[in-house]
């Protein structure tokens, strides 16, 4: 066949044109196809096409393959993260005083959020009001093989602000769970209390998971608080722009 008379080199540059899902199909068409779609050269030529590794980069993942789909799949996991939905996708595990509420920005004695994108948040009451999401690795596309070979960071972000005219309390647990829903690693950092007549601020808390070894199948977010001075209505901790994001990192430099 005339196809394999192609040089090796010339082959693999015509395929690392081809998008990644075509190739896959492309697998079928004979064993040298098979071998080159397969083989870490095509995988790491179109990494770099795609601007994920330089040519100087010394480091190299353990799958170039996985590399390549696991950038192409980085994205939010956490739905509705902002509010426009309402409340939807998420789960209220307490809903104390006048529960939770959805308002818009910049609310009453607020500031506005650095993304404009960004039009509502979350608020809490008096009582504690906390919500959560589990993501299944799974579902979302991440296999268990390409979780415990590569394990690519997991980066963690929420936004939170207080109202100008009342404290409040905010708090966050972020788990890597095991198929039996076990904790393999936790991020639970201290409760962060805001004083009255803070600057209202939106501040983000940011956190990444690393060599966290083989197991993790799910990831569990919970975030929340209140107000500190039991005021009926929505006074307590605002948040939004929440993330949970698979990063297997940038070898471009």
């Amino acid at each position: 066949m005339i196809i394999n008379s192609i040089p090796e080199g010339a082959l693999l540059e015509i395929l690392s044109f081809v998008p990644a899902y075509d190739l896959l199909r492309c697998r079928l068409a004979c064993t040298l196809w098979r071998d080159t779609i397969d083989s870490p050269a095509l995988w790491k030529r179109k990494s770099r096409k795609n601007g994920l590794v330089s040519k100087q980069c010394q480091r190299i993942p353990p799958d170039w393959k996985m590399f390549y789909f696991l950038h192409k799949k980085k994205r939010n996991l956490l739905k509705n993260p902002c509010a426009a939905e309402g409340i939807q996708h998420w789960n209220i595990e307490e809903n104390d005083g006048d529960e939770w509420k959805v308002e818009q920005l910049p609310g009453a004695h607020g500031q506005p959020f650095p993304d404009e994108k960004v039009k509502d948040y979350f608020v809490t009451s008096y009582g504690l009001c906390l919500k959560s999401q589990l993501i299944d690795l799974y579902e979302e596309g991440y296999p268990e093989q390409w979780m415990d070979v590569m394990q690519p960071d997991i980066v963690i972000g929420d936004w939170y602000a207080a109202r100008h005219d009342c404290g409040c309390k905010y708090e966050l647990c972020v788990q890597l769970l095991s198929k039996e829903k076990t904790i393999i690693q936790e991020f639970l950092p201290d409760q962060i209390v805001m004083m009255q007549w803070s600057d209202a601020k939106w501040s983000q808390i940011e956190h990444r998971f690393k060599n966290y070894g083989p197991g993790v199948r799910y990831i569990y977010f919970r975030h929340g608080g209140q107000d500190t001075q039991f005021w009926s209505g929505w006074y307590g901790i605002r948040v939004t722009n929440s993330s949970i994001t698979v990063d297997p990192g940038d070898l471009s430099m």
